[in-house]
């Protein structure tokens, strides 16, 4: 099993997660839990937060401060009922107090106060290959645990075996490896039950796709830095799905990078659908033809617009001129760049001891089993640790 490189709340992207086509897509199912030892202060930053990703985007949530989890995408709530809802809420509070007794050990373990801020990550999953017959393929799982920013253990489902990256996971180790059950349960989750819910999660949102929607095109013309210059675009917007072809032609020749073309590639809108824009830089005094090119198989649509030769004002000089155009704006919250920069100045907790011979300990109650949680909130296996 291919593990991952140490991850601290950097959600999206993660490595395990980039999917790529190799003779046949590649899906994946995916939940990470996040736990602070204490609140942050920051609006928005939770001390608990839990989330599935289907394919890298959220399809359900829960928080310490909402205390409830719900659906991220409309076909979620559509396909499942309050029961799973009700149970899943129930699930994801009692990991909120696993997670809150087990900070505490580990603090106890790496001989750490209540000065710092620490944080304790879980993120498990499973990805699958699209068949010919339209059945998903194991490919990989994963199972990994990480503290402060270092990762501590993850599971090689392969040689079903536990694997600590650094010292002070080795005892861990070695007393999760000793209990057969537990590597036979998590080897079975991610094979088999975390598939069956990626394989229903695909149908529910298979049979909701959103309809495909054509582009709206617009052609414009904005001033540039250079006064005797304008920014000519071609943009498409509103389409669904993603793939789409767009041309910017002067009289007829479809112009590229060597020509000074410049594309934003496909971006996501906020409803759902995309956009493209094109530009390329031309003198104001250009009577050339110019033309925007557009394609969306999916629709059917092959568009052409002639560009109006319209010209935005140039500026006096005691002003700004504002050349109107449609504009989408994209607000995207990069959370784990935020946390990250609190990590490097220290205001997430120190690294582990690497000195310490003291480890943590995996058992329950039993003498070293994983508890497991059997409703389908991913079946998920959790370990406690033991002080």
């Amino acid at each position: 099993m291919k593990r991952p490189k140490t991850w601290i709340i950097l959600f999206l992207p993660l490595m395990w997660l980039n999917l790529e086509l190799t003779g046949g897509e590649l899906h994946s199912l995916t939940y990470i839990y996040t736990a602070f030892s204490r609140p942050l202060g920051f609006k928005g930053f939770h001390e608990f937060t839990a989330m599935g990703l289907l394919d890298k985007k959220m399809i359900d949530y829960f928080d310490s401060d909402n205390q409830r989890k719900v659906p991220k995408q409309d076909w979620m709530e559509k396909h499942l009922g309050a029961e799973y809802w009700n149970k899943g809420t129930e699930s994801r509070k009692s990991k909120q107090q696993w997670f809150k007794v087990n900070i505490n050990i580990l603090k106890e373990r790496f001989r750490q106060n209540d000065s710092d801020v620490h944080v304790l990550q879980w993120m498990h999953g499973c990805k699958g290959k699209m068949q010919p017959d339209g059945k998903l393929a194991f490919v990989d799982g994963m199972d990994m645990y990480s503290y402060d920013g270092q990762d501590f253990l993850s599971f090689d489902d392969k040689d079903l075996v536990w694997v600590a990256p650094n010292q002070a996971a080795v005892e861990t180790k070695r007393k999760w490896d000793g209990v057969q059950v537990l590597k036979e349960y998590t080897k079975g989750y991610l094979e088999n039950e975390c598939m069956n819910w990626l394989t229903s999660f695909m149908g529910y949102r298979k049979n909701d796709t959103k309809k495909a929607s054509p582009p709206n095109v617009y052609v414009f013309a904005k001033n540039t830095k250079i006064e005797t210059n304008v920014l000519l675009t071609c943009m498409a917007t509103g389409f669904y799905p993603k793939d789409i072809i767009l041309y910017i032609r002067r009289n007829g020749r479809a112009l590229t990078q060597e020509d000074g073309l410049i594309s934003s590639g496909v971006l996501p809108n906020d409803d759902d659908t995309y956009q493209r824009r094109d530009s390329v830089e031309i003198l104001r005094s250009d009577v050339s033809t110019y033309t925007c090119e557009i394609i969306h198989r999916a629709t059917g649509v092959y568009v052409t617009e002639v560009w109006d030769q319209k010209l935005p004002c140039i500026s006096d000089g005691h002003g700004l001129t504002i050349a109107v155009a449609p504009v989408l704006v994209i607000v995207v919250v990069i959370i784990g760049v935020v946390l990250t920069v609190l990590y490097k100045k220290g205001k997430l907790g120190q690294c582990f001891n690497k000195g310490s011979k003291e480890s943590v300990a995996g058992s329950s109650s039993s003498g070293g089993s994983k508890e497991t949680q059997q409703s389908q909130d991913s079946a998920e296996s959790v370990q406690m640790l033991q002080k």
